[in-house]
């Protein structure tokens, strides 16, 4: 399982996002730089032990209403070829050296762990700790067979998230701006056959749940 280094990173997670998010055409802040908090996540573990895979969950203050946004993030020691357009930027760790940071929705690394997530194949890992999975993520997975894998990198951003194209018609869609579920019990819509659900700090301090990822297998759904 992958290691958590408790180092220094030059420069930080959250100023790279602060640079990046107002790119992104989901992003709800107005004209000037976000203010952002860390505010919950969880990784997953790559076989193979080379990419760092974070689902990170920040909440931006900038704007009339705080919002919290959800950022797939992978964590490179090269660059990923062909992947430009996905860069959010590079840091230096202080174990590791430099580290590439891509938006995860364009990294095959993470697209292939994702669906096992959702499968119940692998379990997600708290984010802060080593060895330890995170009991506040929850997921299903009601289709027939099993979860469809080969998710396209090709990930379309509209106003509302982000969509991965999958074979014989299957989506990915990621909830990029996050909605509480007001039970605290997230619902999946009409035709979801999968999905992955979990919690972040709200600003007045509460627990919020809800939807992180939502999958379709039946394109008529």
């Amino acid at each position: 399982m992958a290691v958590i280094h408790q180092t220094e990173l030059k420069p930080t997670k959250l100023e790279l996002l602060t640079s990046w998010l107002p790119s992104r055409p989901w992003y709800l802040g107005g004209p000037g730089e976000p203010e952002l908090a860390k505010a919950g996540g969880f990784r997953l573990d790559d076989p193979e032990g080379e990419v760092g895979i974070e689902f990170m969950v920040v909440t931006d203050t900038s704007g009339t209403h705080p919002t919290s946004y959800l950022l797939p993030l992978t964590y490179r020691g090269a660059p990923l070829d062909g992947a430009e357009h996905a860069l959010v930027g590079t840091m230096e760790h202080g174990v590791l050296g430099r580290r590439w940071a891509y938006d995860g929705c364009h990294d095959p690394v993470l697209l292939a762990q994702l669906p096992a997530l959702i499968g119940g194949g692998i379990e997600a890992q708290h984010q802060n700790a080593s060895d330890t999975p995170d009991r506040e993520i929850t997921r299903s997975w009601t289709g027939d067979g099993s979860v469809p894998t080969d998710f396209s990198t090709a990930a379309t951003d509209d106003q509302d998230g982000t969509e991965l194209s999958g074979p014989h018609g299957a989506t990915l869609r990621l909830h990029r701006v996050l909605t509480p579920a007001p039970d605290g019990t997230p619902v999946l819509p009409p035709g979801a056959t999968g999905h992955v659900a979990g919690a972040w700090q709200a600003p007045d301090g509460t627990r919020a749940r809800g939807l992180f990822v939502v999958l379709h297998t039946d394109p008529r759904g």
